[in-house]
């Protein structure tokens, strides 16, 4: 398969990248240091991208920011950042990218187990990955020529534990196979619509 992997360069992305690769051809999207540049912030951008790429056979998004703060300090701008990136930029992925991919293609979006399970500091990125959640089951119900849409939902992986630990009292990290294995399962099994947790 040909495959896009945006963000295949950060903490998962580059692990989830290495396993792809080993049987697919895969080009590595981010805004400085890809194979291919895109800023899914930015609808030209996106379409420049994969005008330049041609036609996938599946895109996957492991990119997309939103503001960390207690809710009292969140301005309406900061929900912006969120709404704008992670939320908007994954949406704009779809409306675009379905023009790029074969029939039967796949697009994998990623949020974070925020959605179901927040902790302080969070309001903005749970509000934006639930809303990817409900947009993915309902535009899957309305994707043409049989491309899949769907959502891979971790927790803290292993490869972030230190750095976000203290953000996450209690939590187990997720070991690093589990996690690709998520992205293996949206991309080379056929389910579609689906919210692909992996929490544990």
């Amino acid at each position: 398969m040909k495959i896009l992997i945006i963000g295949g360069n950060g903490t998962i992305g580059k692990k989830v990248s290495a396993h792809f690769r080993e049987k697919n051809e895969v080009f590595v999207g981010a805004r400085t240091n890809g194979d291919v540049q895109i800023d899914i912030a930015d609808i030209a951008s996106i379409t420049s991208a994969l005008e330049g790429l041609g036609k996938l056979d599946a895109i996957i998004c492991i990119a997309g920011e939103a503001k960390w703060a207690n809710f009292n300090e969140l301005s309406e701008e900061d929900y912006y950042i969120g709404l704008r990136s992670k939320l908007m930029g994954q949406v704009n992925l779809v409306r675009i990218g379905q023009n790029y991919l074969n029939p039967e293609g796949s697009i994998t979006l990623s949020t974070g187990i925020l959605a179901d399970d927040p902790v302080i500091k969070t309001t903005s990125a749970t509000m934006v990955n639930g809303g990817i959640h409900s947009f993915v089951q309902a535009v899957d119900l309305e994707m043409e020529n049989d491309i899949r849409v769907n959502v891979v939902s971790l927790g803290m992986v292993e490869d972030a534990y230190d750095k976000y630990k203290d953000y996450f009292p209690g939590h187990n990290p997720i070991p690093m196979n589990k996690a690709i294995n998520a992205y293996v399962r949206s991309v080379n099994g056929r389910g579609r619509g689906e919210v692909i947790r992996v929490y544990e």
